[in-house]
């Protein structure tokens, strides 16, 4: 749902490292993204939050991923549907099995929309899914310039 190029309602979210570590991700929602009319479902702004924050572990453990062992979202502003979004991660604590991080997704304007927290276990990829599966399936980084990602 979040990165996947597959399922034709995929968000097509496109990640890149920062400068300062962090992960940030550039996205579309569209229409079928909604809850209520013009809004979109608070449940795809956790899918990717949850996606973020568990890709992070990637910067400092390359080939290592998260798996979702809690998260907590708060949601501040509504956001609307037809709308180009990004938001950024980072880990905030990282021990030999488990890590936690913290993300917040932005509106077009650069306020911040719904925040997060959540605590991951860490896996290789092989553990979750199929080389095949994470080649062929997923959008990874982002080959573009980060510098050309203003968060």
């Amino acid at each position: 749902m979040v990165c996947g190029v597959e399922n034709k309602f995929t968000l097509n979210s496109r990640f890149y490292e920062l400068e300062n570590r962090e992960l940030a991700v550039a996205f579309r929602v569209c229409d079928w993204h909604q809850s209520y009319p013009e809004r979109v479902h608070g449940g795809i702004l956790a899918a990717v939050l949850d996606e973020l924050i568990g890709r992070s572990l990637c910067i400092e453990e390359p080939g290592m991923w998260g798996v979702t062992v809690e998260l907590s979202i708060k949601y501040k502003k509504p956001v609307p549907t037809e709308s180009d979004l990004k938001a950024v991660a980072r880990i905030t604590k990282n021990s030999r099995k488990l890590f936690e991080g913290t993300g917040e997704l932005l509106l077009p304007d650069g306020s911040v929309a719904a925040s997060a927290w959540g605590k991951y276990m860490k896996l290789p990829i092989e553990k979750i899914s199929g080389k095949e599966f994470s080649e062929n399936e997923w959008f990874l980084l982002d080959e573009r310039d980060p510098e050309e990602f203003e968060i």
